[in-house]
C-alpha cells in the first residue's frame, strides 16, 4: 500500500483579499503560514515518511511545501517544482476582486469561469503575458493567457503520468503541494468524476488530504489528515 498525500498552499494574499490569481506569483499571510505549519504537525503525527515532493513554480506553493516538509523533517527530500502544477490560468479576470467580477458579469456567468470543466475565463490580451523568466526555457506558448479547468487537466496529467505515479508504482510515498483548481483537476482523474460532478469539488487551504492506494493506484481510502 503506497501514500499519495496532496496540500493546497495556505492562505495567500489573493485568498484573504478575494482576488482572482492563477499565475501571479503572491505570498502567504501569516494566517497561510500558521495553515502550513499545522498541516505539517498533522502529518508529523501521523507519521508518513515521503519518497519526494511535487510543487508548482510559485511561492505560496513553494513556502507551503518547505514548511510542511520542516514540521516533518524531511526537508532533505528530493523537491521538484513544475510549472504543470501551476494554479489555473484565469486570464484577464486575474488581480479582479471575485465579488466584482458577479456584479458586473453576473452569478452564473462567474460561476461558469470558477467552476466548469470546460469553459474558458475571458483571455489575457498577448501584450499582458509576463514572458516571466521561470518559463521561458519551455518555449514561448508554455505561458497560457487562460485555461479551463480541462485545459489545466489535460497539463498536468503527463507530470503525474510521467512522474508521479512511477515512484508510487515503485512503493514510495508522494507529497504534492499545489493550488485549488490543480489538485481539483488531479482529484477527478484519481476519483473518477465526472465532468459535470467536479464542480462541486471544493480543496480547502492547508488540509492534508491522504489517498491510500493499492498497486496498481487504485483508492483504498481516502482521509483528511
Amino acid at each position: 500500500m503506497t501514500e499519495l498525500v496532496i496540500v493546497r498552499h495556505g492562505e495567500s494574499t489573493a485568498n484573504r483579499d478575494n482576488t482572482y490569481t492563477g499565475w501571479s506569483d503572491v505570498p502567504l499571510t501569516d494566517v497561510g503560514v500558521g495553515q502550513a505549519h499545522h498541516a505539517g504537525k498533522r502529518l508529523r503525527e501521523a507519521g508518513i515518511q515521503f519518497g519526494a515532493v511535487h510543487t508548482s513554480v510559485l511561492k505560496r506553493a513553494v513556502v507551503t511545501a518547505n514548511i510542511i516538509l520542516d514540521e516533518i523533517d524531511q526537508l532533505w527530500l528530493p523537491e521538484y517544482k513544475t510549472w504543470r502544477l501551476n494554479e489555473r490560468h484565469y486570464g484577464a479576470l486575474r488581480g479582479q476582486n471575485k465579488d466584482e467580477t458577479r456584479r458586473i458579469y453576473g452569478k452564473a456567468k462567474v460561476q461558469q469561469w470558477r467552476r466548469s470543466f470546460y469553459t474558458v475565463p475571458p483571455l489575457l490580451a498577448p501584450t499582458d503575458l509576463s514572458h516571466d523568466r521561470r518559463y521561458m526555457k519551455y518555449g514561448p506558448n508554455v505561458e497560457p493567457r487562460g485555461e479551463s479547468l480541462k485545459m489545466a487537466y489535460d497539463r498536468i496529467m503527463p507530470y503525474w503520468i510521467d512522474v508521479i505515479a512511477p515512484r508510487l508504482l515503485a512503493g514510495e510515498n508522494q507529497l504534492i503541494v499545489a493550488h485549488g483548481s490543480t489538485l481539483r483537476a488531479l482529484i477527478k482523474y484519481l476519483e473518477h468524476i465526472s465532468d459535470t460532478g467536479i464542480d462541486g469539488v471544493e480543496v480547502a487551504n492547508g488540509v492534508p488530504i491522504c489517498y491510500d492506494l493499492d498497486d496498481q493506484l487504485r483508492i483504498k481510502s481516502k482521509t483528511e489528515i
